[in-house]
């Protein structure tokens, strides 16, 4: 099947109803199939064809999904780049998935690739091209390679199906409601794979797309929620934290019908705080680049499982198992794995990376964890995360829960640092909202955890370095300290 298909339904079946809405541009589902056509059919003129793999290096505008919705259309596989890196950063990851162009915005350039720029030129001759192209179709047929690591390192990342991401489709439609009269509000970069899929999810049933692109200002969000009268808001954790802080209790906020965050998890407090302050019909959805949706914690269970993220969504299966892949007892801490419909079988040109992640059709997230009897997931942190001191495991995601409680600090990372005695240390790594001194922090943790979990090296920093999705870059920590 091919997704790229459901724009010519929908352009009779929705045609005056708005597909995107882009600040004062307002695009109707009839118009956004012709669109469609019309930049499949130019791009087809440009050699791009199915199986061609196409970077899109493009800022958050109606134009980047239109391409995108195009390049479903020919079978063509979407490199997502963002556009906010370095040329030397796209050029990199580009030339390891092997990129055959690469659309970015007036005047980017990137060295040894062929670009073509999506400027007044291409906007001209994609308005004069015939509403009609090729529609790819095929078992097995390619999306999108979809990165699960930033710039720095090998990237990584899953070569996704059409099929994939239908059956991740059904799980926004079965667990998250999602109903063709949906306004949604994407407010993360459409590079962010999370905010990309639930757009393109609202999209594909027929309903609408508001575009309210970083940087993030808490105040424009309510006003644009309020003025679009949108229904449906995904946001990153640190961008809850800022509502939090600025505007709980706006009436277009506790007013959508689901506000749901995703890319890295919150502690207890903060999801009680987000149900009581901004939404009650506040989820989370724990999921992956590779595997789509994993989890879902509803309103219903925040009362008795609030330190949880919730159960296995439509279709998923999830086991925690020891390091010889045997299946754990109840409430015993192991690695995470999963697998569904959704979920990709391999990473894209990395067969070693892949033998680590895929194995026997589960994939490894490379998160710890626990389930308990009744089927509800707890995290509790990433494997390669873990501190080992004087040869007893330690949790970051535990301690830095209990950090984040304390109310002179606004952000917190906890990692782990070279010993010469014990192996490793515990190091805190934190962003001050208020004065104070190490002493207070190491005795507001020692109140609350065991001895050996008391972060002996604190530093403060003025920002966490962070990757597009909010989640914290911890192997860039120390180099941010200053002097580090």
């Amino acid at each position: 099947m091919n997704l790229g298909a459901a724009h010519e339904r929908l352009a009779h079946a929705r045609g005056d109803v708005e597909a995107i809405v882009d600040g004062a541009r307002r695009i109707t589902h009839r118009e956004l199939a012709a669109d469609i056509a019309r930049t499949a059919a130019h791009l087809h003129a440009h050699g791009i064809a199915a199986g061609h793999t196409v970077g899109v290096a493009l800022g958050d505008h109606a134009g980047h999904l239109t391409i995108m919705l195009a390049l479903a259309r020919l079978g063509a596989v979407l490199l997502p780049l963002d556009h906010r890196w370095t040329a030397a950063e796209q050029t990199r990851v580009a030339a390891h998935f092997g990129a055959d162009a690469v659309l970015v915005e007036p005047g980017g350039a990137l060295p040894g690739q062929r670009t073509i720029a999506v400027d007044d030129r291409w906007h001209a001759a994609v308005a004069a091209a015939p509403p009609a192209a090729p529609l790819a179709a095929g078992d097995d047929l390619p999306l999108l390679i979809s990165l699960s690591s930033g710039t720095t390192g090998r990237p990584k990342g899953p070569r996704i199906t059409h099929d994939h991401f239908l059956a991740r489709f059904r799980t926004h439609w079965v667990n998250l409601g999602f109903v063709p009269d949906d306004r949604f509000v994407c407010a993360t970069p459409l590079y962010f794979g999370a905010g990309r899929t639930f757009a393109w999810s609202t999209l594909y049933l027929g309903g609408t797309v508001i575009l309210d692109p970083p940087p993030f200002e808490p105040a424009r969000l309510v006003e644009t929620i309020a003025r679009e009268r949108a229904t449906t808001l995904f946001l990153v954790p640190t961008q809850l934290r800022r509502l939090l802080a600025e505007v709980p209790g706006h009436p277009a906020l506790a007013g959508l019908r689901l506000l749901l965050s995703s890319g890295a998890p919150l502690t207890a407090a903060e999801r009680l705080a987000i149900r009581d302050r901004l939404n009650a019909r506040f989820c989370e959805y724990y999921a992956s680049t590779e595997g789509g949706g994993v989890s879902l914690l509803t309103p219903a269970d925040l009362p008795a499982h609030a330190g949880t993220v919730g159960r296995a969504v439509h279709g998923v299966e999830i086991e925690i198992v020891d390091a010889a892949h045997r299946t754990l007892p109840p409430d015993t801490v192991g690695r995470l794995r999963y697998r569904s419909p959704g979920c990709a079988t391999a990473f894209h040109r990395d067969p070693d990376a892949s033998a680590e992640a895929f194995r026997d059709g589960w994939f490894y997230p490379g998160d710890l964890a626990r389930l308990d009897a009744d089927g509800y997931l707890t995290l509790a942190g990433r494997a390669k995360d873990m501190i080992i001191r004087g040869g007893v495991n330690i949790y970051p995601d535990e301690i830095e829960a209990v950090l984040r409680a304390h109310p002179a600090l606004a952000d917190v990372a906890v990692a782990g640092v070279a010993s010469p005695d014990l192996g490793e240390e515990i190091a805190a790594y934190v962003v001050l909202r208020a004065p104070v001194d190490d002493a207070a922090l190491a005795d507001w943790c020692a109140a609350r955890l065991a001895p050996y979990k008391v972060p002996r090296a604190w530093h403060r920093l003025d920002a966490l370095p962070r990757n597009a999705s909010g989640k914290v870059v911890k192997a860039a920590l120390a180099g941010a300290v200053p002097g580090g």
